[in-house]
């Protein structure tokens, strides 16, 4: 592992301590990849990011932060952020936020977000084209550990959104965000399902006159 000359498997979990952990993230040959901490192990990401799964990461930071807009819901989002408890967790979710009485929590002048200092995000999202059944699985026992109150997981492959509610280190399905209170998971699904058939700007036109009733 000291060697990092040597190509490390990527998207798969690897025996790995802190240190080591630490070492590849910092390392220019990764500068690009998105790394993951849980238990002893990581993950590092390095895929290619295609049209589709670029669309999807688009569309849903579009809805999400319109809602909140809309509906007079304070909010701060966050693009491909790292939540670090040193030695023991690191993420870096495509999509977070910040809501209600946390969203101004985090200031200004602030690099990776020290979860032994500051909450953890409202809401997580992860946006998978390739890894669903790793953001089903081990990061939504990652994102359980970090005591974020939300996940979603944009499955870009079936158009479907598959949203938790995580509460006493478990996590449950729900039909309806709650911290995002009246957004209806399929009222997200079908704004991705008209992205495949008409360009953003028009799926967005619909999505704020659904937020607007």
């Amino acid at each position: 592992m000291s060697n990092l000359q040597t190509k490390l498997p990527t998207d798969t979990w690897i025996a790995a301590t802190w240190d080591e952990y630490i070492q590849v993230i910092e390392n220019s040959a990764y500068e690009k990849a998105k790394g993951y901490y849980k238990n002893n192990k990581m993950r590092i990401e390095m895929p290619p990011i295609g049209n589709d799964h670029a669309s999807d990461h688009t569309i849903v930071i579009l809805a999400a932060s319109n809602y909140a807009a809309i509906k007079g819901i304070a909010m701060n989002g966050k693009d491909n952020c790292t939540y670090r408890k040193t030695g023991f967790n690191d993420a870096q979710p495509d999509v977070s936020y910040y809501i209600g009485e946390n969203a101004d929590v985090i200031p200004w002048g602030t690099s990776i977000i020290n979860l032994d200092t500051y909450s953890s995000p409202n809401l997580v999202i992860e946006v998978a084209s390739t890894s669903l059944a790793d953001d089903k699985g081990e990061k939504r026992l990652l994102y359980e550990e970090l005591g974020v109150d939300e996940y979603w997981i944009i499955d870009v492959q079936n158009v479907q959104v598959i949203a938790f509610a995580m509460e006493n280190g478990g996590s449950r399905r729900i039909t309806q965000s709650q911290v995002l209170p009246g957004l209806a998971i399929s009222l997200l699904e079908e704004a991705f399902r008209r992205t495949r058939q008409m360009n953003q700007s028009q799926v967005v036109a619909w999505l704020l006159a659904q937020f607007q009733q």
